[in-house]
């Protein structure tokens, strides 16, 4: 990406709440199925309270703020892509397709000369 990029080195506190994080997302999964006497939406909403708190604290950490960072640039890196047209797109294609279908019937004869001269070195079949 760029160099001029800086990470942060994760504190005492950033690993807490990615632990916390974590546990929360895993708490809010288990609780669904502990839950069972709880309606079906009560459980999910459950499950999306503990996601909330897990990504929420996540993006709270040194840990989302470099994710975040990377997406970015990720994201300026993709607009550097040269993108091929449709008209390439479709004869690079039809090239494909057809060096398939030459290669499909090279190895198909090849088959047919190396099983014939099988057939006669070693003396069986019809």
């Amino acid at each position: 990406m760029t160099e001029h990029s800086k990470v942060a080195e994760p504190t005492a506190l950033d690993k807490a709440k990615g632990t916390i994080g974590v546990l929360a997302a895993l708490g809010g999964i288990v609780a669904y199925y502990v839950l069972t006497d709880l309606p079906g939406w009560q459980r999910w909403l459950v499950v999306a309270g503990g996601l909330l708190v897990g990504i929420g604290l996540f993006a709270w950490s040194v840990y989302g703020r470099t994710f975040w960072q990377f997406v970015q640039e990720a994201r300026i890196e993709l607009r550097k892509v040269f993108w091929p047209s449709r008209q390439e797109t479709g004869m690079t294609t039809l090239v494909v397709f057809g060096f398939v279908v030459v290669a499909g019937a090279f190895f198909w004869v090849l088959d047919l000369v190396l099983a014939w001269a099988t057939k006669i070195l070693s003396g069986q079949g019809g």
